[in-house]
């Protein structure tokens, strides 16, 4: 009998690693090849880890909710093969996190009791973080208070160790004990404390008729992404008002014919991704992130759209390099996105990697909204609903009021970085693009 290793196999370019939720198979199960063994899940995507090989699982190295890295062994299954023991070969990730061991500094006292940390928390920790909590003797409660410069606000080694040596710094500075705990601003250049404290939720009193519903996993990354983007950018919104008629008029023209040709239907979305990527390339400070005091400027153009699951919940898939597709490109990558994301079909990189999110909230009859950015980038675009409205239109003869097709875009973006200027003549010029669409275009 032969031993083979299961590893966590690549998910993604940016995916560096997966939280375990469930195990499908249990040591002693007997597996074929391609039986899901367990799910994982990065981000807001579920996946299952299939089996390579034949066998019986004899051991499971992990159990559910904690984190694993790309390569790490999940379990180890026995095969009939008469070989030497095998792994699974797998691609390895281009920007492997690198392994630095952390060392105590000197003269350090040691915790009396060192907390033991669990996983009854929203926020998920890497191992290494985990390590580095429990030798200081910090609990998960006070981890859950920090803030984190990684990926959708990840508490990072860096952010843990820096908010450490604040704390002894601050201790040998003043002996006194605060009245009240405050949040440290990790990840930020000086590492000071806040100048609020935490923000405590007042009690919520339940009656015997309420009913209490557990939230979900996505429900709580969710949460988490919204809170830490209204605490790290400062969001300021500017709206304008689009007469795209001759916009309705042409699709309503081109429509079934681009159907039967093309066994796709185009909706008003990848008009606007479109729009979008024209006026990112008028105005490319818009496509920038933030990191610190040093402004990344994008050279790819990845646009996220905000897709509404059946359960509530949302996910952003990303079109890359949505600037290099044409309008037949766009539709059948929106139409593609849309319909995966739905069926929970979705690869963890295709969430990835978005550099401007547009979320569609006319849709639900909205006619406008204040969106929340989306971290780490700098501005969203929110669609109004399409609506016939009376409008004044100048003619050669003067002024008149028409029957037009009206919609409303409002765009939230970070104002530490992006001025009303900036922020208002984007907006503009993605309506300008929308209001001057050519009634002739042959697609």
């Amino acid at each position: 009998m032969a031993q083979y290793k299961l590893i966590l196999p690549k998910m993604g370019e940016s995916v560096a690693e997966a939280t375990i939720i469930n195990w499908l198979k249990k040591p002693g199960d007997t597996v074929e090849v391609d039986d899901s063994i367990l799910e994982v899940a990065t981000d807001k995507v579920d996946s299952d880890v299939p089996s390579p090989v034949k066998g019986k699982i004899l051991e499971t190295l992990f159990n559910v909710n904690d984190v694993v890295q790309i390569g790490e062994v999940l379990a180890i299954i026995e095969t009939e093969e008469e070989q030497e023991e095998q792994t699974a070969i797998i691609e390895e990730p281009e920007d492997k996190p690198e392994e630095i061991p952390y060392l105590p500094e000197e003269n350090k006292e040691e915790p009396v009791n060192k907390p033991v940390l669990n996983h009854d928390s929203t926020r998920f920790y890497s191992p290494l973080v985990k390590s580095i909590a429990n030798e200081e003797g910090i609990s998960l409660q006070e981890l859950d208070t920090l803030k984190g410069s990684g990926a959708d606000g990840r508490l990072t080694k860096d952010d843990l160790l820096n908010y450490i040596n604040a704390q002894k710094t601050s201790l040998k500075a003043d002996k006194e004990v605060l009245p009240q705990k405050e949040q440290i601003e990790v990840g930020s250049p000086k590492n000071h404390v806040s100048q609020s404290a935490q923000i405590q939720q007042p009690p919520v009193k339940v009656s015997g008729s309420d009913e209490i519903v557990e939230m979900d996993r996505m429900r709580r990354l969710i949460s988490d992404h919204m809170l830490s983007s209204k605490n790290v950018a400062v969001h300021v919104t500017s709206f304008v008002e689009a007469d795209v008629t001759n916009l309705v008029k042409w699709r309503d023209k081109v429509k079934s014919s681009f159907e039967k040709r093309e066994n796709e239907k185009i909706t008003f979305t990848p008009i606007f991704v479109e729009a979008v990527t024209k006026a990112i390339k008028d105005f490319p400070m818009i496509n920038i992130s933030l990191d610190d005091n040093k402004i990344i400027k994008k050279r790819d153009i990845n646009i996220g759209m905000a897709s509404a699951l059946p359960n509530g919940n949302l996910i952003v898939p990303v079109i890359k390099n949505a600037d290099q597709l044409n309008l037949v490109g766009l539709a059948k990558s929106v139409n593609d996105l849309a319909k995966r994301s739905k069926a929970n079909k979705l690869n963890p990189d295709e969430i990835q990697g978005g550099t401007f999110t547009i979320t569609n909230i006319g849709m639900f009859g909205n006619i406008m909204g204040t969106p929340i950015i989306n971290q780490p980038q700098v501005a969203i675009l929110a669609i109004g609903v399409i609506k016939k409205k009376p409008a004044v239109m100048e003619t050669e003869y003067g002024d008149v009021i028409a029957i037009r097709h009206m919609m409303y875009l409002s765009l939230s973006y970070d104002h530490r970085i992006v001025d009303g200027a900036l922020g208002g003549s984007f907006l503009r010029k993605v309506a300008d693009y929308l209001e001057q669409w050519d009634t002739d275009r042959e697609i």
